[in-house]
């Protein structure tokens, strides 16, 4: 199975992917890792708030992709996610969350989400998120 994933630009492309997991709940994290995992993303750290995604960042890591829960002590997701952009992280941030009314998703999204997802994250819907970040690779 490696060897077809060393042919496979596309699987390639996912195990490349980095990605953050944002989410006070520690049963949230690990279930959003197990599906990036599942997906082929190889590379995926956590933050249990905000404030450790921010952290992280400061420190210089950086990642493809940061899934962002609403939600959270210390520095909430809305919080979080407006300091990653004023510190110019162009990262796809997906704000993953329980909250569904109107006004709550589109505070969120003003933020600088770049999209949107309730809880819990399915499969099929990580596999189109991861998708449009694939094509950003040089396979060559």
């Amino acid at each position: 199975m490696e060897s077809q994933n060393k042919n496979n630009p596309q699987n390639l492309a996912t195990h490349q992917i980095t990605a953050l997991v944002v989410d006070d709940n520690a049963l949230n994290r690990k279930i959003h890792q197990q599906l990036l995992n599942s997906a082929g993303v190889k590379n995926v750290q956590v933050a249990g708030n905000g404030k450790e995604a921010v952290d992280i960042h400061r420190r210089g890591q950086r990642f493809h992709l940061i899934l962002m829960d609403r939600d959270m002590p210390i520095m909430n997701g809305v919080e979080a996610t407006k300091e990653l952009r004023s510190m110019g992280i162009c990262s796809m941030i997906v704000g993953v969350s329980s909250r569904d009314t109107e006004v709550e998703i589109q505070n969120f999204m003003e933020a600088g989400l770049d999209d949107y997802q309730e809880k819990p994250l399915k499969s099929a819907k990580l596999s189109s998120i991861l998708d449009k970040i694939k094509p950003n690779f040089n396979f060559q």
